[in-house]
Protein backbone atom coordinates (compact mmCIF):
# COMPACT_ATOMS: atom_id res chain seq x y z
CA UNK A 1 0.00 0.00 0.00
CA UNK A 2 2.76 2.14 0.88
CA UNK A 3 4.09 1.94 -2.06
CA UNK A 4 0.94 2.60 -4.56
CA UNK A 5 -0.03 6.13 -2.24
CA UNK A 6 3.81 7.21 -3.44
CA UNK A 7 2.80 6.23 -6.84
CA UNK A 8 -0.41 7.74 -6.56
CA UNK A 9 0.77 11.36 -5.05
CA UNK A 10 3.56 11.62 -7.43
CA UNK A 11 1.04 11.28 -10.75
CA UNK A 12 -0.77 13.73 -8.87
CA UNK A 13 1.98 16.15 -9.14
CA UNK A 14 2.06 16.75 -5.30
CA UNK A 15 4.16 17.23 -2.89
CA UNK A 16 3.66 15.26 0.86
CA UNK A 17 3.66 18.45 2.35
CA UNK A 18 0.48 19.50 0.07
CA UNK A 19 -1.47 16.52 0.34
CA UNK A 20 -0.83 16.78 4.70
CA UNK A 21 -2.23 20.12 4.52
CA UNK A 22 -5.13 18.79 2.96
CA UNK A 23 -5.95 16.16 5.41
CA UNK A 24 -4.98 18.72 8.52
CA UNK A 25 -1.23 16.74 9.05
CA UNK A 26 2.21 17.50 9.10
CA UNK A 27 4.51 16.02 6.13
CA UNK A 28 6.31 13.64 7.97
CA UNK A 29 2.50 11.83 8.05
CA UNK A 30 2.46 11.35 4.61
CA UNK A 31 6.71 10.19 4.39
CA UNK A 32 6.22 7.73 7.19
CA UNK A 33 2.84 6.27 5.15
CA UNK A 34 5.21 6.23 1.85
CA UNK A 35 8.06 4.36 3.64
CA UNK A 36 5.94 1.94 5.32
CA UNK A 37 6.62 2.92 9.04
CA UNK A 38 3.21 3.45 9.52
CA UNK A 39 0.04 1.30 7.99
CA UNK A 40 -3.05 2.76 6.46
CA UNK A 41 -6.71 1.80 7.59
CA UNK A 42 -10.02 2.09 5.70
CA UNK A 43 -10.90 5.62 6.82
CA UNK A 44 -7.03 7.01 6.41
CA UNK A 45 -6.60 5.28 2.71
CA UNK A 46 -10.55 7.06 1.56
CA UNK A 47 -9.45 10.22 3.07
CA UNK A 48 -6.03 10.35 1.19
CA UNK A 49 -7.79 9.07 -1.54
CA UNK A 50 -9.55 12.47 -1.48
CA UNK A 51 -6.75 14.38 -0.82
CA UNK A 52 -5.02 12.95 -3.60
CA UNK A 53 -7.24 12.56 -6.00
CA UNK A 54 -7.19 8.32 -6.68
CA UNK A 55 -9.90 5.91 -6.72
CA UNK A 56 -9.49 3.71 -3.44
CA UNK A 57 -11.50 0.72 -4.87
CA UNK A 58 -8.40 0.47 -7.78
CA UNK A 59 -6.12 0.48 -4.95
CA UNK A 60 -7.59 -2.23 -3.61
CA UNK A 61 -7.83 -3.90 -6.57
CA UNK A 62 -3.70 -3.61 -7.24
CA UNK A 63 -3.36 -4.98 -4.00
CA UNK A 64 -5.34 -8.01 -4.45
CA UNK A 65 -3.11 -8.39 -7.88
CA UNK A 66 0.46 -7.76 -5.89
CA UNK A 67 -1.06 -10.55 -3.03
CA UNK A 68 -1.75 -13.05 -5.27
Amino acid sequence: MAQLIGEYRERSGQLQSEVAAKLGRHQPFIANIESGQRRVDIPELLQLAAAIGFDPHEAIDELLKISD
